[in-house]
């Protein structure tokens, strides 16, 4: 049975992008103002028939109605909710459902409201670390969600494809000819040559840099010494700033940053989304990971790139009409700090802390890097998934410079794995006790959960004189 697609968010906001009232739009499409005013409070479905209607008379892309899906919203709204400390009402999961679909707008305001409390509480703690080790105290702009934040959730609420980024990248791979080419490198180096008369030089001793581009010289040094995958990214980037710099502005200011500080961490990801889809153009890359069954080895081997490349560019097939594996990707320091994450599904990452110490991609540093390991994992809302871990090191130029090792996580739902490689004997269908994991114990249920860092920010704990377990207290719910 297929699921009913209520999406009366999506059909207010074509209707209000068009300047027409409710009369006039129900009007246009052949249906009573009564109806259309009920597909928009999701009270009734939109069904197969308006959204032909709606793609004949608007020219509207069906696929708007699945890409403004909102679940991601409303579990993150969830977390919000659940820091208690902020707030002393109980908002349950069907009053957040129906603030995010009637409200989009107030949906927004909360969330800027919550990140800017979490800021302060941030700096107000920082502050104080600082005051004890006899520092001065915190001072800069405002309170404001940090730049990296806003881009992350730029990519996050877009599905992590960005369309005309990768077409304009899929259409110059072609003209390069990089599928047929015997080295990307060279094919690369040799269009810049030909097209801009840049050449492209490496230097041998390690700075601190990269890659440098000297305008005036019409000259691109690479650091000789970083592996060859890591060249051809550093090149595609480049080649961004070259080919698309107007389609870049064009997306970061339809995005509507609030920080010029935003606005140039945007155009980095941009260029970098660019030099992935150009060394990994769309189709090409959407039937090798079919035919391999998605493994991250094969395609990086086959394909000249890194296994995050791969990963990544995994994580971004999410083209209209010819999408590919909803896929997560996420990118953990040693620390546990989450450099990067991405997702096409409705894993739900922590936007505030730590993550759930159970999913194995914190485990992944336990193993050698490039070595993968898979776990069957169901979140609280009962949706189990196939977890893919791995960690990696970065080129360590020298002695003194310090290892860089992050673990790599990527992941889909069970429904998926039969098409994944990393699920072969795992017995997906016969798993009766996956793993339990959550976003994070400040608003985990799992009360029992002996891996507990804390209680949930919803409970009271409290110890019971001669009883203790592996976490040394209980809970009761806080009224």
């Amino acid at each position: 049975m297929s699921k009913k697609l209520f999406s009366g968010h999506t059909l207010r906001q074509i209707r209000s992008d068009f300047g027409l009232s409710q009369v006039e739009f129900a009007r246009k499409i052949g249906l009573s103002t009564a109806y259309v005013n009920q597909i928009e409070n999701n009270n009734r479905p939109v069904t197969a028939s308006v959204l032909l209607t709606i793609n004949r008379i608007f020219g509207v892309d069906l696929s708007a109605f699945e890409k403004n899906d909102l679940d991601r919203v409303a579990q993150d709204l969830q977390e919000i909710f659940a820091d208690t400390q902020y707030h002393s009402a109980s908002v349950g999961r069907q009053e957040i459902h129906e603030l995010v679909t009637r409200a989009p707008g107030v949906t927004k305001a909360i969330m800027d409201l919550y990140g800017a409390l979490r800021t302060y509480h941030d700096r107000e703690a920082i502050a104080d670390d600082l005051v004890q080790q006899g520092g001065s105290e915190v001072e800069g702009p405002g309170l404001k969600q940090s730049a990296y934040d806003e881009v992350r959730d730029y990519f996050h609420y877009m599905d992590n494809y960005v369309d005309s980024i990768d077409r304009a990248a899929e259409k110059l791979a072609g003209e390069i000819g990089l599928a047929r080419a015997p080295s990307k490198f060279a094919a690369l180096r040799g269009w810049l040559k030909d097209r801009f008369a840049i050449s492209v030089t490496q230097f041998p001793d390690y700075d601190g840099t990269l890659i440098r581009q000297e305008e005036h010289a019409r000259t691109i040094a690479l650091y000789r010494a970083v592996p060859q995958s890591t060249r051809n990214f550093l090149l595609g980037s480049a080649i961004a700033e070259l080919c698309v710099r107007d389609l870049i502005s064009e997306e970061v200011e339809r995005a509507r940053f609030k920080t010029k500080s935003a606005e140039s961490i945007a155009r980095l990801a941009l260029r970098n989304y660019f030099s992935g889809a150009l060394l990994l153009p769309y189709d090409d890359f959407l039937k090798a990971a079919s035919e391999s069954r998605h493994d991250i080895q094969l395609l990086s081997n086959r394909l000249d790139a890194s296994i995050e490349t791969v990963c990544h560019r995994l994580s971004t097939l999410q083209r209209p009409g010819a999408k590919g594996l909803p896929f997560y990707f996420v990118k953990i320091d040693r620390a546990g700090n989450v450099v990067k994450r991405h997702s096409a599904t409705r894993f739900q990452f922590a936007r505030f802390g730590g993550s759930c110490p159970r999913w194995n991609v914190h485990q992944a540093f336990e193993q050698n890097s490039n070595k993968f390991t898979a776990q069957i994992a169901q979140m609280p809302d009962g949706v189990r998934y196939l977890c893919v871990a791995t960690s990696v090191t970065k080129h360590q130029p020298d002695y003194r410079s310090g290892e860089r090792r992050y673990a790599l996580g990527i992941g889909c739902e069970v429904r998926y794995a039969d098409t994944v490689v990393y699920a072969d004997g795992l017995a997906v269908e016969d798993i009766a006790s996956p793993e339990p994991i959550g976003v994070n114990c400040r608003i985990c249920p799992r009360d029992t959960c002996d891996q507990r860092a804390f209680p949930a920010l919803d409970k009271e704990p409290f110890i019971e004189s001669g009883r203790r377990g592996i976490v040394p207290y209980q809970v009761d719910a806080i009224d």
